[in-house]
């Protein structure tokens, strides 16, 4: 028999009890401002988002708000603005509030148990990333005309990347193209599951496209500004999601035929979008995840109550069956995804973004896949109640189930963590 010897791999893993990485505790300074959100989010924005709803029925345009909603949106932003609620997810002191990303997990968990609440407080995606690239990397100029107004919440963005034609997820496969003629950038191409673009409020784009397909692979492609109503942006429709169109925000599928633009809007420069991804896509994919932990809670919360309060076979729900097994597992996996996405908002914190991926990569992937697994468990315990629009329960799994997908598929993010590990032997 052939004996084997174990070694030990080094890896960054390993629990130390000083590692700066294992301290997870929300800032003193920043706790008073948590508690403050929930309780904005509690007596400002839930009751508005029932407002919100009614104002909005019957409308004749799906691509529209009412001008009440408008009005009553303004009204909690407005609100939230006096009272220092703004900006949350920007780290720099002149623009945000100066949290680090482990201050921001905190609150934006409670963000997402309501769908209001980061566009209230003006932590909405795509917005937050388009934000964060426009301050690190955008001119003075740029900063003036997109960024100033981004930050008072006048208008909304969108990010454009993804493809029909190709394997988006290998940002190397981009195929619209834009050509320097003159002193303007000629773009061409198709995009496709482009959120945001359907609302009328949405006024400027970042566009992904290949500027030269002779550089090395990481370096052909740039990042471009491109407003809303430049001449050749076309919307095609709306793609939809689970049958869902997301009016009147919408994901939506874009042409852009000879659209110019003045050279002038590129972003930091030609052939360094791959570099602009990554300042973007840090922050931004654990943003999605600490709001996602907000929706499993949602769920888990629903899910209890439903359980608590319905009898079948002489016997409350949670109480049949592997339901009350159901509810405890659902509990765990929260608190599992909450170390999980502290760890890597900390870890951004210490080692910067970069040196981090891989901790991102490791919430990017689970916590959508097990929030989603929890919030169809709470469907289930509501019987056909779950999938209607009674709950918010079905819209949460839309959503979530998209996740797996709009920030690079879950395979991609387990590659990245399968292939650190290898690294390590």
């Amino acid at each position: 028999m052939t004996k084997h010897t174990y070694i030990p791999r080094t890896t960054n893993y390993t629990l130390n009890p000083g590692d700066e990485l294992n301290d997870l505790r929300m800032s003193d300074q920043v706790r008073p401002l948590y508690d403050h959100v929930k309780k904005f989010i509690r007596d400002t924005v839930e009751p508005m988002s029932i407002e919100f709803a009614k104002a909005g029925e019957g409308k004749e345009d799906r691509w529209s708000f009412t001008p009440k909603q408008l009005e009553i949106l303004e009204v909690a932003k407005n609100k939230a603005k006096k009272e220092g609620l703004w900006n949350f997810f920007l780290p720099d002191d002149e623009t945000g509030q100066g949290l680090k990303n482990l201050d921001y997990a905190y609150i934006a968990s409670e963000l997402g148990k309501s769908p209001l609440a980061s566009e209230t407080m003006n932590c909405s995606a795509p917005d937050t990333g388009n934000m964060e690239v426009l301050e690190r990397v955008g001119t003075k100029e740029q900063k003036e005309k997109w960024l100033k107004p981004l930050l008072n919440g006048e208008i909304r963005s969108a990010y454009v990347m993804t493809e029909p034609n190709v394997a988006s997820s290998d940002a190397k496969n981009i195929s619209t193209t834009a050509k320097l003629v003159g002193d303007e950038w000629v773009i061409n191409g198709e995009k496709y599951y482009i959120s945001g673009v359907g609302d009328p409020r949405c006024k400027i784009l970042i566009v992904m496209v290949k500027t030269n397909p002779d550089a090395a692979p990481s370096k052909q492609q740039s990042q471009i500004l491109v407003p809303r109503d430049t001449p050749g942006v076309e919307v095609l429709g709306p793609m939809y999601v689970f049958g869902q169109d997301h009016a009147p925000r919408g994901h939506m599928h874009m042409r852009f035929n000879n659209v110019r633009v003045p050279k002038e809007n590129m972003l930091l420069g030609e052939g360094r979008g791959f570099e602009i991804s990554q300042l973007r896509l840090g922050p931004g994919r654990i943003h999605h995840c600490m709001r996602t932990i907000g929706k499993a809670e949602k769920a888990l919360d629903l899910m209890v109550q439903r359980g608590l309060t319905r009898e079948a076979f002489g016997k409350k729900i949670a109480h049949l069956g592997g339901n009350m097994q159901i509810i405890a597992q659902a509990r765990c996996e929260i608190e599992a995804m909450r170390l999980m996405v502290l760890k890597a908002a900390k870890a951004m914190d210490v080692l910067g973004n970069k040196e981090a991926r891989v901790w991102v990569s490791m919430v990017k992937a689970m916590v959508p896949e097990r929030a989603c697994k929890i919030i169809d468990q709470a469907i289930q315990m509501h019987g056909a109640t779950g999938i209607s629009h009674w709950t918010p329960l079905a819209e949460m799994y839309q959503d979530v189930r998209h996740l797996r997908f709009a920030d690079g598929p879950d395979e991609v993010h387990w590659m990245v963590v399968g292939r650190h590990e290898l690294s390590m032997a």
